[in-house]
């Protein structure tokens, strides 16, 4: 397959405005201009002119429950919380489901994959990266167990009256101290043999070996600053931080620890009542200022439902301060580099996956976004969802009347 004359934003911070993009068996075999690249029609099985069209690779719905949960009200329908406070052994991988309709709704605006990650307890689970098509889970999984998600202890408190003002919170050091416990006995389960298995540190051991990521959920200051002694004590490799509302101010320590941040939703309110209420538009900015690598994420309310608007969360933060490239590699290239997938993922680039899409126009701007085309690992993608059957048939019911 060929597509030529398209806009294209390779997710690395290239841009080739009129570019020929070709595809063997689900990946990239060359990347050139469309005006300096001439070929027969012989060439290609199938040549598809985008005529100026915005070419994107894939987005990725980093630190979500797509997959997981259809309907939030209906307990049945969701799969992301299970019970128990130390569940490292929880996978999301076996409950993802490839036929959820709000997968379908979310992959026509460009998210292409997404990471499926389990919720609540102190540790959660394990996430994998999924595609957001496929027969199957099997079929949809492009990495298995990528990294294992703690819910970092909260280092404040609301006031009894539940007003804004916080204060210390009385038992996080005995819970952060039951974390620590937990770690070394983890570590010390994975240096030694084992006369009998233990499903919670079996699935912690890889992250003492490197081949895990941990993914610590946390926002305050305090638990930052925490959260980077921790790293440091135990060796982790690739720790992220995911949330990150104080992330800014420790960016220089996030940089030099080498902890990359999966930044909250962007469309937020403030926290603080002394805070500029464009604080959660811009800290994304501030972050690539320090050399931070960071993708956005957008857990939340509905957060599900909401990742169809993923693109627009980046587009926010490209209207306070990010470069609209630097504003797609936060939802792309970043997302796959913190998660581990960026050799195949992320980027437009030869020798990378097939996973990509095009708009009519820019995709970070909601009035702009129509996705007409995508393909994940060189498979045409169905962009049809029950809003759009929806619109169709109401719409040619009002049509009726009309003469």
């Amino acid at each position: 397959m060929l597509l030529k004359n398209g806009y294209l934003h390779t997710g690395n911070g290239d841009i080739i405005a009129s570019a020929a993009i070709g595809i063997k068996n689900g990946t990239i075999v060359l990347l050139k201009n469309s005006l300096a690249y001439s070929h027969s029609v012989s060439d290609w099985d199938t040549i598809i002119d985008l005529k100026g069209k915005h070419v994107y690779p894939g987005f990725v719905a980093a630190n979500s429950t797509l997959g997981l949960t259809e309907i939030d009200a209906v307990r049945a329908t969701r799969d992301f919380h299970e019970t128990g406070i130390y569940n490292p052994h929880v996978r999301s991988q076996i409950a993802y489901n490839v036929e959820s309709e709000v997968i379908r709704t979310v992959r026509s605006n460009g998210v292409l994959l997404c990471q499926p990650t389990p919720r609540g307890g102190v540790i959660s689970g394990t996430s994998s990266i999924m595609a957001m098509d496929g027969w199957n889970w099997e079929d949809a999984t492009i990495l298995a167990n990528d990294g294992v998600h703690i819910n970092w202890p909260n280092s404040t408190q609301r006031m009894a009256d539940n007003r804004a003002i916080q204060e210390k919170s009385k038992d996080y050091g005995t819970q952060k101290q039951e974390l620590y416990s937990f770690f070394e006995a983890a570590s010390s389960y994975a240096s030694t043999k084992k006369p009998e298995k233990d499903l919670r540190y079996e699935a912690m051991t890889d992250c003492f070996r490197e081949k895990k990521r941990v993914y610590f959920h946390a926002d305050d200051l305090q638990q930052l600053n925490d959260i980077i002694d921790f790293v440091q004590y135990f060796k982790l490799s690739a720790p992220v931080i995911v949330g990150g509302y104080d992330a800014a101010l420790v960016a220089r320590k996030l940089k030099d620890a080498k902890i990359a941040v999966m930044l909250y939703r962007p469309h937020s309110l403030p926290k603080r009542e002394e805070e500029a209420v464009n604080q959660p538009y811009s800290t994304a900015f501030k972050l690539q200022e320090e050399g931070v690598l960071f993708c956005i994420q957008n857990e939340g309310d509905m957060e599900a439902m909401n990742a169809r608007n993923l693109p627009f969360l980046a587009g926010t933060a490209h209207a306070y301060g990010l470069t609209e490239e630097q504003a797609i590699a936060a939802v792309s290239l970043n997302a796959c580099k913190i998660i581990g997938i960026d050799k195949k993922y992320g980027s437009i680039e030869t020798g990378k996956s097939a996973t990509l899409f095009v708009s009519d126009g820019n995709a970070l701007d909601m009035r702009t976004n129509n996705v007409t085309f995508a393909l994940i690992d060189g498979k045409i993608v169905d962009l049809g969802n029950k809003q759009k059957d929806l619109y169709i048939k109401y719409k040619q019911k009002y049509q009726q009347g009309i003469k």
